[in-house]
This record gives structure tokens, sequence and C-alpha cells, in this order.
């Protein structure tokens, strides 16, 4: 996995036949810049590029996002019940995974590289080349154990 400059991702696009469009670059940019841990639906970084000026369609962030995702350089996660949010996809040692409640979403980071190096692994034995391995743990966290069945 690559850690991608805009720079990197502008020769990336330009070698599959597409170019990088102001939009591109703003939305690696705002991945790039946000809190550690932070997780975006397309919804939250529209209104979030609107509140710094940067008005792009939520159609725009759709298309992009997807093909960021394709490309490796975001992790598109499903954290909720058919909620869909986004993160930049970090190279190791800063590659992680997430342990999920099911009941409040609340969303733990955690790092495991026996899974990253299990993935690789497996992707090369098979001549795969990996752009992302992750792991998705739902459980159910102690707040909400305590909520459902009191003592």
């Amino acid at each position: 996995m690559v850690s991608y400059t805009p720079a990197a991702m502008k020769a990336e696009l330009h070698e599959r036949g597409w170019r990088m469009t102001p939009q591109r670059e703003i939305i690696l940019n705002t991945f790039q810049n946000i809190e550690k841990g932070q997780h975006l639906s397309a919804e939250e970084l529209c209104e979030l590029l609107k509140e710094e000026g940067e008005p792009i369609s939520l159609s725009t962030i759709y298309r992009n996002l997807k093909l960021m995702s394709r490309m490796g350089i975001l992790r598109e996660l499903e954290l909720a019940e058919g909620q869909k949010r986004y993160e930049i996809n970090q190279p190791s040692p800063h590659h992680h995974h997430h342990l999920i409640c099911v009941r409040c979403n609340k969303t733990i980071e955690f790092k495991n590289d026996s899974v990253l190096k299990a993935g690789a692994k497996m992707a090369d034995k098979s001549g795969y080349h990996l752009l992302d391995c992750q792991l998705l743990i739902h459980a159910v966290c102690p707040s909400c154990q305590r909520s459902i069945m009191p003592v």
C-alpha cells in the first residue's frame, strides 16, 4: 500500500487515462487533514467542504469516493448497517482495523499486523496486488451490554 500525495494520485490517474481534478485534490487533502480516527460519510464530507468554502456537489463526491476507494487511496467502511464511511487508507505501520458496537455505533480502531500479513501473503500467493486489508468486528460494547442486561 502506498501513502498517497497529490502527485502520486495524479500519476496513477494519468496512467489509467483519467485526470487529477481540483475536486479530487480537495477530497484527498481533506481526508489527509481530518482528525485521526474520524470516518466521514459522503454527506458529512459535502457539508464539511461547504463550510470550508469548497462547494462540491454530492454526486461528484460520491463518484470520487468510489473511484478513490477502488484505487486503494480511501477505505470504504460499513461501520453501521447501510452507512458507508470513508477514511484515508494508511500504509503499514499505521494500518488498523475496527471494532464496532452494533447498538450505539461506537468504533474503536486497533492494530493487528498478523491480519495484514495474512492478507498480503494470500494476495501475493494468488498473484493479486493488495490495495487494502481490513477486519471489521461487530460486537456490543460494555455500556450497551449493561443497558440490555441489567445486573
